[in-house]
């Protein structure tokens, strides 16, 4: 099979880096600082600072004679996080991807051979690629050709798209500086020395005259220029991790600010797992504040949900409920990914709410009762009767139609009702509810229960199920509860 390689370049990694997920600054002139107080210089700069006459390699002192120049710091956790993004957006195109970063610019090349029925021909999957790191908030070059080198070179030296016909690999290469090889030091003094400036120089140079010259290595090198140098492959494995990472210029105290930020990350997330169809079923939210302290909170919808709007409202209501404390340096939005389950629902089956509403619904009544006081009531593990504790709402998109059966329904009583209970040798003969009075007609039990003897919450319970008659003649079906440390009779359930 023919080869043909793809290579992705975005120049200026660490100035796209930084504004990828801040579309307030990408009109503004910026440029990225490296290093320590007072030594500062310009690693990376955008267009716009450019044209204002940035250069790399200015201290932070010439900058600020540019009027109008931002001066955000480098940050290289930003950076890694936009590589995973960069990866996975051209992850979408090929399996087979290999890095080939240098310097302050971050490259991948794509092994597209076989493509042709997904995307179409190569000029066409080159503009979907373009469009879809261009969505993702990436200005690159791409360079095609059936050599790895060439495309990798092309690439790296030149901006746009660029298809290299089989062939014409010396043409294209031709103009490029002679740096594009990264030769060391001395070799480039050497070419100077004759006068060699760009490849296609390089190429016309006579091959066993250069080789007897700098040896063996030249002949790399003059492959390289010819587009005929071999490349072995070496692919790689990406793990998949949901995160994004923000680093502010100045520490965000308006919960409007960081929400902005926050929208632009949902989204990121949102359309990275929905790539591979997965939706998102945990956010966690974590802010750096100034002093050094860390807040941090999750948030775990009720079915995982790939809806930017519903996700954004619930990290507003969650920050709202749980603001920070101090002013946020930096802000991290990592997610955890889900399936979302369909619900089949029945003819005659009542229609649940939407869980998107249900959720929002929930954190606003938790922002007024409390967090302790909502959620799913969840059994306890021990013998207390009615012992529950309320857990995180969880709904399942599972549903089981079964045959109607007659069964036994035991109604609680909320709070259970004090009654007066006659008791004749140990068995309970009639009770009075305040209102009538129960002749027990018979009466099974005593069922008895107790724990937490060593503690306050101590209990010790007798439990009887009894036939009552009113006085009217009709029957109940009764459960009667006494409790052994207080000494008090309840009226706990009625059989229905």
């Amino acid at each position: 099979m023919t080869t043909l390689f793809a290579c992705v370049q975005a120049a200026e990694f660490p100035a796209q880096a930084l504004l990828r997920l801040r579309p307030d600054l990408q009109s503004q002139p910026v440029v990225v600082l490296e290093g320590r107080a007072p030594h500062e210089f310009v690693c990376a700069m955008n267009a716009h600072a450019y044209r204002r006459g940035a250069t790399l390699g200015m201290t932070r002192l010439d900058t600020e004679s540019v009027q109008g120049l931002r001066l955000p710091a480098r940050s290289l956790e930003m950076e890694a996080h936009a590589r995973t993004v960069l990866l996975e957006c051209a992850a979408r195109f090929s399996p087979r991807i290999e890095e080939v970063s240098e310097g302050k610019a971050c490259g991948f090349v794509l092994d597209i051979a076989g493509t042709e029925r997904l995307f179409g021909p190569p000029a066409r999957l080159v503009e979907r690629l373009r469009a879809e790191l261009a969505s993702a908030g990436f200005r690159v070059s791409i360079a095609v050709s059936v050599n790895f080198d060439t495309a990798r070179m092309k690439a790296a030296a030149s901006r746009g798209l660029h298809l290299i016909a089989e062939g014409a690999e010396a043409v294209a290469l031709a103009r490029l500086p002679i740096t594009a090889l990264h030769l060391a030091e001395e070799h480039l003094e050497t070419f100077a020395t004759w006068g060699i400036r760009t490849l296609g120089e390089l190429a016309a140079l006579p091959e066993v005259e250069l080789i007897t010259r700098l040896g063996q290595q030249a002949r790399g090198w003059r492959d390289a220029t010819l587009g005929e140098l071999p490349h072995m492959f070496q692919p790689l494995e990406p793990e998949f991790a949901l995160k994004e990472y923000c680093e502010f210029e100045t520490p965000v105290e308006q919960m409007d600010s960081l929400l902005f930020i926050g929208a632009r990350m949902i989204d990121s997330l949102v359309a990275r797992a929905a790539d591979r169809a997965l939706s998102l079923a945990l956010l966690t939210a974590r802010m750096k504040l100034e002093g050094g302290q860390v807040h941090e909170r999750v948030l775990r919808p009720a079915i995982p949900s790939a809806d930017q709007k519903f996700l954004l409202k619930l990290l507003q209501l969650e920050i709202a409920a749980h603001p920070p404390q101090a002013a946020v340096l930096a802000f991290e939005l990592s997610a955890e990914a889900g399936h979302c389950n369909t619900m089949q629902l029945g003819l005659f089956t009542p229609q649940t709410p939407e869980p998107s509403r249900l959720d929002v619904t929930l954190a606003r009544i938790k922002a007024m009762v409390g967090e302790d006081r909502v959620g799913a009531p969840m059994l306890e593990d021990t013998h207390r009767p009615g012992s529950f504790r309320l857990g995180t709402l969880a709904i399942e998109g599972t549903m089981c139609d079964e045959p109607l059966t007659q069964r036994m329904v035991l109604r609680r009583m909320r709070p259970p009702v004090p009654v007066c209970v006659a008791v004749r040798n140990f068995q309970p003969t009639a009770f009075r509810d305040g209102m009538s009075l129960f002749e027990i007609t018979a009466a099974f039990g005593p069922w008895r229960t107790s724990g937490c003897w060593w503690s306050t919450g101590e209990w010790n319970l007798e439990e009887w199920d009894v036939l009552a008659e009113r006085s009217d003649g009709s029957s109940v079906a009764c459960l009667l509860v006494c409790d052994q440390v207080r000494k008090e009779w309840q009226l706990e359930a009625m059989y229905d």
